[in-house]
């Protein structure tokens, strides 16, 4: 009897230290992963819009600009998906009661715009209960 083949798939892991060179590492690692899966190009470019916005807003907002913290990137891939989770060292923020930014009040605002975008590009996008953590969901 011949056993069945189960693929666990693969795991990437970087830990970043939170200074906009690191986007480049972030970035090569999209590009790696993208390239070694044969990933779409409509789904590459929604994953490098997704993730270059999650990491700044993780060094930014999150780790406040303090180089000695931390972002770290988990990518879990498999046949079927990858899922992206990116995790700050800061006390996260309430995703739940963000302005719209569609609303007419805010439509001239320069900020305010990625947890939407996100929403829009990922197949599926969760926040841990405190924030500082995003799961993005793309079917490869």
């Amino acid at each position: 009897m011949e056993e069945a083949k189960i693929d666990t798939g693969a795991l990437f892991t970087l830990q970043l230290p939170s200074k906009m060179e690191s986007l480049n590492a972030l970035e090569k690692l999209i590009e790696d992963l993208a390239d070694k899966y044969s990933i779409a190009d409509d789904t590459f470019a929604n994953m490098m819009t997704c993730l270059n916005e999650v990491f700044i807003n993780a060094i930014v907002h999150g780790n406040k600009l303090q180089a000695d913290k931390k972002v770290i990137v988990n990518a879990e891939v498999d046949n079927k998906r990858i899922i992206w989770t990116v995790t700050d060292e800061g006390t996260g923020f309430d995703y739940n009661h963000l302005p719209d930014p569609t609303a007419a009040e805010n439509l001239e605002n320069l900020t305010g715009r990625g947890v939407f975008i996100i929403k829009q590009l990922a197949d599926q996008c969760i926040f841990n209960a405190a924030g500082n953590e995003v799961e993005l969901h793309f079917k490869i």
